[in-house]
């Protein structure tokens, strides 16, 4: 009688049933130590530029009375961010990933303390800024960057789901914050709260994660150098071209109707009420759409419905054409707001297409030109209805919508599937 042969040990054993993985939820993402720190520096951070921000718009229109200079406050937080992406994006890779987020909150937290100086002048006050919005991008690129190595395989698309949901509502609840300091605290000791918000997070990014070693060293270059090639590398890798694409132009026509919100309310004869409701329908639904995403459509299928989704953004805005009211209004952009869950499939389809070496840059990248497609996307708004009516405004955005959305997938898969017809005949 034959002996029994043992499988060796470490080889697989061919009868051994073993159970899949389990599925990543929120829960399971919030359950990592490294990401729940990272996610409390979000909201931290978050509060305190908030608060920074809605301090200083406060301030400059106490002491000048200008609207415009005002306003300025809110706009040059992200005008630099095309400075910070083109010539830094290579600190995201050049540098340990912790040292980079700590050093960029610690920036933060010195500038906007700076800004707490009683009396200081308008001019540097909007340096100030300057520098803030230049930090902010590669802070953010840096911080994507580092998900995948926390949370890995499906859990990265709902970890950057986590931190846009928090994003968008500490928000709102930042504005909230910062009108009550104002009330019982001077701009100055709000200013320091908000500084002081920066440095908390820096504690929790230095102690709460792991560092880990850059991704390249560019050896003999200059930072500029380095980032400048690394925007020639991303946009040269044809698959990621189309991706980058669909991350930012859909989004650039989706704000029209946040960006004619007054005029559209003021055509129809309505008040602010009407203008708030607009404004915060669309976020409404973006919250309630990736929480449904990312509770009961599985990784592959929101990867796969990433072109669906995003014509959700455009479909209800076709219906503008009869010019609706104020309840139908509402509801149509509170339709809109789902389609920017096709970001959760797209965030997990960009960083499959990204290099090791390229992730922290193409992220950087990513994330810059999404804040300067929609700010554009808002003049361009504002400049066409001077001379057509919002809502006919609001239906081209639609349409200019939906054949981008079009387009970009049409080009995205076709590299998709290029490419995995070449790994099939290796």
């Amino acid at each position: 009688m034959p002996e029994s042969i043992e499988p060796r040990q470490g080889a697989p054993d061919p009868h051994r049933v073993t159970s899949p993985a389990p599925r990543m939820t929120y829960l399971r993402v919030l359950a990592i130590p490294e990401f729940r720190m990272i996610f409390a520096a979000q909201v931290i951070a978050t509060l305190g530029n908030v608060v920074a921000q809605l301090t200083l718009s406060v301030v400059v229109y106490q002491r000048t009375g200008s609207p415009l200079l005002s306003a300025l406050t809110f706009a040059l937080g992200f005008a630099p961010y095309l400075l910070g992406a083109t010539l830094l994006s290579a600190v995201a890779d050049r540098w340990p990933p912790r040292d980079v987020l700590v050093g960029c909150q610690a920036i933060s937290c010195g500038v906007v303390a700076a800004m707490a100086v009683p009396g200081m002048p308008i001019a540097p006050l909007f340096l100030l800024l300057l520098v803030l919005g230049t930090v902010a991008p590669v802070f953010q690129g840096a911080r994507a960057a580092t998900l995948p190595d926390v949370v890995t395989g499906d859990g990265y698309a709902l970890a950057r789901s986590l931190l846009r949901l928090v994003s968008q509502s500490t928000q709102l609840i930042g504005f909230a914050v910062g009108g009550v300091l104002l009330l019982v605290l001077s701009p100055s000791v709000s200013l320091l709260s908000a500084a002081a918000g920066c440095a908390v997070a820096a504690v929790l990014l230095r102690f709460g994660t792991e560092r880990r070693p850059a991704r390249t060293t560019d050896a003999g270059d200059s930072i500029a150098k380095a980032s400048l090639a690394g925007v020639r590398q991303v946009m040269a890798l044809p698959g990621l071209r189309p991706l980058l694409l669909l991350t930012w132009l859909p989004p650039a026509f989706a704000v029209a109707p946040e960006a004619l919100a007054v005029s559209y309310a003021d055509k129809l004869g309505s008040g602010p009420a009407f203008v708030g409701l607009l404004l915060s329908a669309a976020p409404a639904g973006a919250v309630l759409g990736e929480l449904l995403a990312g509770a009961f459509l599985a990784p592959a299928t929101r990867v796969r419905l990433v072109a669906p989704i995003a014509t959700l953004m455009f479909l209800p805005l076709l219906a503008f054409a009869v010019r609706p009211g104020a309840a139908l209004a509402t509801l149509l952009l509170f339709l809109c707001g789902f389609g920017f869950t096709y970001a959760m499939g797209l965030d997990q389809r960009v960083i499959d297409a990204t290099p090791e070496n390229l992730r922290g840059r193409t992220l950087t990248i990513a994330l810059a030109g999404l804040m300067i497609t929609q700010g554009l996307g808002f003049a361009a708004a504002g400049a066409a209805a001077e001379f057509v009516a919002p809502h006919v405004v609001v239906v081209a955005a639609g349409v200019l919508g939906l054949t981008t959305v079009l387009l970009c997938v049409i080009r995205s898969d076709a590299h998709r599937l290029a490419f995995t017809e070449t790994a099939r005949s290796l």
